[in-house]
């Protein structure tokens, strides 16, 4: 709204306060994408070893999911801001203990990466995640478990092993991030086989083309 000539004030952690009387202005401003949906493909690097770059991120992006990309980095991924694309290449991964409470909607995405990863990766503060789509943290653990990974749940963590992962066939639970989570975990496991994959229309209505096309 500030780009465009509107002053919006933070009242509160709830509360917004927009003065009448203002007048938006033209221009031409490029609109980032959705971090949270770009964190599978930055997951996508980590576990294959790929450079995977997402384009027209500025430096001072204000969404909280720019975090997943230097949790990447701080398992073991090496990360690149160069202009406005931020890439994620993948090396050999380590377990990290990681507060997550601020960036709900990364979390089936680190979990899934953290299955390749040596060592425990402990993702705390999400007790939240309980009252999304789905109870995500359940949701994870259970479908991890299912792959032959340690998973251990608590009232607002979770804690994955690493080690080596099979194929499953994976229940998405109508929740769209658990079906794209999950998908990266095929680009290095054999049989994994997602349910009901048009629930991903709900945020991101072509992920298994572009997908495809990685």
């Amino acid at each position: 709204m500030k780009q465009f000539g509107v002053n919006a004030f933070q009242v509160s952690d709830t509360c917004y306060e927009v003065p009448g009387g203002q007048t938006y202005s033209s221009g031409s401003r490029s609109v980032e994408p959705d971090l949270s949906n770009a964190g599978y493909f930055w997951a996508a690097g980590a576990v294959t070893g790929a450079d995977i770059g997402v384009d027209n991120i500025g430096t001072a992006s204000l969404q909280g999911d720019l975090k997943q990309a230097y949790i990447f980095e701080k398992m073991g991924c090496t990360v690149n801001h160069n202009g406005r694309v931020l890439r994620v290449k993948g090396h050999p991964l380590h377990g990290v203990d990681v507060d997550m409470s601020d960036t709900p909607d990364a979390v089936p995405a680190v979990a899934v990466t953290a299955a390749f990863a040596e060592g425990t990766t402990r993702i705390s503060n999400i007790g939240h995640l309980r009252v999304k789509e789905c109870d995500r943290i359940d949701a994870v653990c259970s479908q991890l478990t299912k792959m032959g990974i340690k998973a251990v749940q608590g009232p607002d963590f979770m804690e994955i092993t690493g080690g080596t992962p099979h194929g499953a066939v994976i229940e998405t639970f109508n929740d769209h991030r658990i079906a794209m989570a999950f998908a990266v975990a095929g680009l290095r496991v054999d049989d994994i086989k997602i349910e009901n994959p048009v629930c991903v229309e709900k945020s991101f209505p072509t992920f298994w083309q572009l997908f495809d096309a990685l």
